[in-house]
């Protein structure tokens, strides 16, 4: 038998709607590079693990107790894994080729890459927006600028044109996420302290930070049906994102914009607040306001199990 070249990991958490359709478009597809597939299930409530279990023998499942986040999870398959290079994938994904050999092609022939993100396709077919500029406050200015342009149906097509040749860039998002294991070792996998956003921008800013690129490869298009866990928690996620957020301000950017980023955001919730007075905007506002607040993964569960 040959020895793993990718392994391939998938965080599950109730998943039942969409991981089997995944899986089913991984082994459809993938013929010719010798790979595993291992699913980490985050305490799923759903019948998504024994399903896994009963329709894909195969693959090496994972059933962890708490639901301890997206990063937490592939840090958990990457200690399983076998091969040389890692390829997180989100399970509401669906393979339509052979996915492999041009990624493992890219990594050889740029021995200065340590990531590499894929061409995102909604499930019409059309663009899907995966990458961003470096998170500061001009890049995010920069980035939710670009979504609104993507948003415009006039300017969509403009948008995809830039994105039509493999370039280096920033940030490419985790749904579609190819990495050397060796170099996920070094930087010893994902920050934990982020549950959920952000903490792909953090891996891909610690890997630039150590002089490796990130790649964006057009030639490799994969669908990403987008947002399905998320949606059915949206208060939590909304707290998880300005968690998030914050935490790599502090992590990654100076003084003044941790302060100008307060700003914004207590701005941006008071008036939310006085318009729509729902418990979820005024629990963002304090934690917000809490300017000595250091977010740690305690404080965080602490905080949302309070939701």
């Amino acid at each position: 038998m040959s020895p793993v070249v990718v392994s391939i990991i998938l965080v599950n958490y109730n998943g039942a709607e969409v991981v089997l359709n995944c899986l089913r478009s991984l082994l459809q597809f993938l013929h010719t590079v010798p790979y595993e597939i291992i699913v980490v299930d985050n305490a799923s409530t759903d019948s998504s693990a024994a399903l896994i279990a009963q329709h894909f023998p195969t693959v090496k499942l994972i059933i962890q107790a708490e639901n301890r986040g997206f990063g937490a999870g592939n840090n958990v398959g990457a200690t399983e894994a076998k091969g040389e290079f890692l390829f997180l994938l989100n399970t509401d994904t669906l393979l339509t080729s052979d996915v492999l050999p041009p990624l493992i092609m890219l990594m050889k022939e740029y021995p200065s890459v340590g990531i590499i993100g894929t061409k995102l396709l909604n499930a019409d077919g059309t663009f899907q927006l995966s990458v961003a500029d470096e998170i500061s406050i001009v890049g995010e200015y920069n980035t939710l600028k670009q979504l609104k342009q993507y948003t415009d149906p006039q300017q969509r097509d403009a948008i995809e044109q830039r994105f039509q040749h493999v370039q280096t860039v920033d940030i490419v998002i985790g749904a579609a996420f190819f990495i050397r294991r060796s170099l996920f070792e070094t930087l010893n996998g994902f920050d934990e302290t982020f549950f959920m956003y952000f903490e792909e921008s953090d891996l891909c800013q610690r890997s630039r930070a150590r002089g490796w690129q990130v790649l964006y490869t057009p030639d490799v298009a994969i669908i990403h049906l987008g947002g399905y866990s998320v949606g059915k928690v949206s208060d939590r996620m909304r707290l998880e994102y300005r968690w998030s957020q914050i935490y790599y301000y502090q992590k990654h950017r100076p003084l003044w914009e941790q302060v100008v980023l307060r700003v914004y955001l207590i701005v941006k919730f008071t008036i939310a607040a006085l318009k729509a007075p729902s418990p979820i905007n005024l629990k963002i506002l304090r934690f917000i306001l809490n300017i000595n607040h250091a977010p740690t993964p305690s404080k965080r569960i602490h905080a949302v199990k309070k939701l």
